[in-house]
């Protein structure tokens, strides 16, 4: 379907031309019609299926039917300042040709930034962007207007439950009118997303968009490993792989700074991006590694969803990811735009069942390479070993070498 089709203002129509949009996906497809009749919206959809255009959209086109002066159009709450600035992004090329206002607001900047996001919230911006914390802290200052909201998004709504922002979307909505179109989506469809959504939601239309699998051209390779061989090993891949950009995930920030600590020892030119930088330092380095002025990232899965850069051609799991939904996001920040990727993943002794999960969500096996034989012996992969079980290596800490050969 074409998104002519679906009799958007001409003013949006250009915007959609000129970000070269032309056939909607499936769950634009899906979604868009119901938000123009009016509907509120529960859609299970991943990054990547387009979501973000799907509800962007119509709710662009209703706000520049119904506008209304000096008033908030649409409030859309994400968890993480990336997914905020990226939509804030997108918002700014499709609307290019319309009269529409917005601002993302989120923590970590300064006070300049602040008095804007003020300034927003009492005098009125068409769509706002935010995160859950930072609206807390304006909407604690009593200041806050939002009377004349027609829509709320919740996007990514599991990621911010599992964040642990629930209190404060409550809260959020709180200050809301009752009258309002609400859409919510998520990745994963838990209990607690069901609750809310039974609370917030009235006759919602249902969507589901399979769960995404990784893009077939994504090259999956994993190594079944112990502990203080993952160092030398990712140098090795590293060195070995052509790429232009390569990003590294790890489940810690503790573990990113350390890796990337070890990496810059070895002499790879690498940065890192974690939850304890600000977010000036977190844009500079995101605009170093998008020009390829440094080519490797080690990151938190802060980036896992809020990143989209083409070139991008090798991630690497340093660890194995919670679930298998963390993994799909994580290797699909590769092979973006038609171009290829490659995605490694170390498995570790205690990640064996873990990864096995992961394997099940696939509906297929990852290939296990074999280990060089110069960082030493491996475990074999065995996928009934639970965490804290199984195969022992002889050193547990985070170390510069192989372990030795018994």
């Amino acid at each position: 379907m074409r998104f002519t089709e679906f009799n958007f203002h001409p003013n949006l129509l250009e915007g959609i031309e000129a970000s070269n949009y032309e056939n909607a996906t499936p769950v634009q497809e899906q979604v868009i019609p119901s938000i123009l009749a009016g509907k509120d919206i529960i859609a299970s959809a991943q990054t990547g299926t387009g979501k973000t255009a799907a509800f962007l959209l119509p709710v662009m086109n209703q706000i520049l039917k119904n506008h209304i002066d000096g008033q908030v159009g649409a409030l859309i709450v994400v968890p993480t300042r990336e997914l905020a600035i990226q939509i804030a992004q997108h918002i700014e090329g499709l609307s290019y040709f319309t009269h529409l206002s917005s601002i993302a607001i989120y923590g970590g900047n300064d006070a300049q930034n602040f008095v804007a996001e003020k300034k927003a919230l009492q005098m009125g911006a068409d769509i706002i962007v935010c995160t859950p914390g930072r609206m807390i802290a304006h909407l604690n200052m009593g200041y806050v207007n939002m009377k004349g909201l027609q829509f709320l998004i919740l996007d990514e709504a599991d990621r911010m439950l599992d964040m642990g922002f629930q209190d404060d979307i409550n809260k959020i909505i709180k200050g809301l009118p009752v009258k309002r179109q609400n859409l919510l989506f998520s990745a994963t469809m838990p209990g607690k997303i069901r609750e809310l959504a039974r609370k917030i939601l009235h006759e919602p239309v249902e969507i589901n968009i399979a769960i995404s699998k990784p893009p077939e051209k994504i090259v999956q390779k994993a190594f079944v490993v112990y502990e203080p061989q993952k160092l030398p090993l990712i140098k090795k891949i590293l060195k070995e792989t052509p790429y232009k950009n390569a990003l590294i995930f790890c489940s810690r920030k503790q573990t990113v700074k350390q890796l990337a600590r070890e990496l810059k020892h070895g002499g790879v030119n690498v940065a890192e991006i974690h939850s304890d930088l600000e977010q000036s330092e977190r844009e500079s380095v995101l605009g170093a590694f998008t020009a390829g002025r440094i080519p490797v990232m080690v990151a938190t899965d802060i980036l896992s969803r809020g990143i989209d850069i083409d070139t991008i051609d090798v991630v690497i799991n340093y660890d194995v990811p919670g679930d298998g939904e963390d993994y799909v996001h994580r290797i699909g920040r590769t092979a973006r735009a038609e171009a290829d990727g490659s995605a490694f993943t170390l498995i570790g002794e205690k990640e064996h069942n873990r990864f096995a999960a992961i394997e099940q969500l696939l509906g297929k096996e990852v290939e296990k390479v074999e280990v060089p034989k110069e960082l030493g012996k491996a475990p074999v992969y065995n996928p009934r070993i639970r965490s804290g079980s199984g195969n022992r290596s002889p050193q547990r800490q985070f170390h510069r070498g192989a372990p030795k050969r018994r």
